[in-house]
Order: C-alpha cells, then structure tokens, then sequence
C-alpha cells in the first residue's frame, strides 16, 4: 500500500513536495492523536512542551498517507473529518484553529463496507476519503493472474543485484 502511495505521490503534480507515511495500526489510539494533530504542553501526562503533528509539519502541496486507516477509533474519525471538511485542527490541548493546507490519502487491508455495516467506520468519512479509490491486488494474486510477471519481477531484481546481463543469464535457466 505505501509503495503505490509513493508512486502516485511521485506521479502527481505535487512530486516535489513531502509525503508523511503514519501507519495508523502501528500507534495506540492516543498516540495517533497526539502524532497527528499535535498537542500543546501540559495537555496530557508527558507533554512537556508544545509540539505540532504530522498535519501540521506537511507543507503546502505535500500529502499526508494514512496507512491502515480503517484501524483509527471513532473519535478520531471525527476528527479527520472535520480536517478534510473544514481543512482545520486543533492540537490537543488548544482551542485554536490551525490550517491543512496539505492532502490526504488513505489505504487500508480492511474491507470498510463491512467495517461501516459493523458501524466500526463512519459512513461520512468513508465518503470522503473514497473521492478517488484505487483496489490493488496482493502479489499472490497477481502472480496467479498473469505468470509472466513473475519471471518480469524475479528478472529486475536480480538484474539490480548481480548485474542485467547476468540476471539475464539466471532467468533462462
């Protein structure tokens, strides 16, 4: 999922600009919080001094990737929808309106039509993020879908580790 983040992020008008990876599942609710939107000292136990989150370190232009965001708690939803609908924040901690002049792109293992009848994702937010959608398929799948591009694949990355004319040589073998 990062990789095809990346490679749309490359792709984009915005290519020169930053692209801030968050893996979502990798963070404990309250943590995400803090990461993402910053928090000001004295906010929480721990906070000694004011600190800005990813939305506010991605530059103008630059992009935000939620990895696994279907794994984000329901009040952090809310929150990351008021950012996409008003394209501001709050830090933790702070009453103070802060501008996302920044976008947002999300990707997620999870089905999320399941997680929205389970009301585990919020249909609001879900409509949101899917302005774009793109599905991909695991390697397993595309291997089993189109063979060659296994050798295609087995062929590049061993050309970019001993050289393409003897990966060229190994492949036929």
């Amino acid at each position: 999922k990062e990789l095809v983040a990346q490679a749309i992020h490359r792709l984009s008008p915005r290519q020169h600009k930053a692209l801030i990876t968050v893996n979502c599942a990798a963070l404990p609710p309250t943590l995400i919080e803090s990461e993402l939107f910053g928090h000001r000292r004295g906010a929480f136990t721990g906070a000694q001094e004011d600190r800005a989150g990813w939305l506010e370190s991605c530059p103008a232009g630059g992009a935000v990737f939620l990895d696994e965001i279907g794994e984000i708690s329901p009040d952090i939803q809310v929150k990351l929808l008021r950012v996409i609908e008003s394209r501001t924040f709050q830090r933790l901690g702070e009453t103070k309106p802060r501008p996302f002049i920044g976008k947002i792109v999300a990707a997620t293992n999870r089905d999320l039509g399941s997680e929205l009848r389970a009301g585990r994702f919020r249909e609001d937010l879900y409509y949101r993020l899917c302005a774009d959608m793109l599905t991909t398929v695991s390697l397993t799948q595309g291997f089993r879908e189109t063979p060659g591009e296994r050798r295609a694949l087995i062929r590049h990355v061993a050309g970019r580790l001993v050289g393409e004319s003897e990966a060229e040589e190994l492949t036929l073998q």
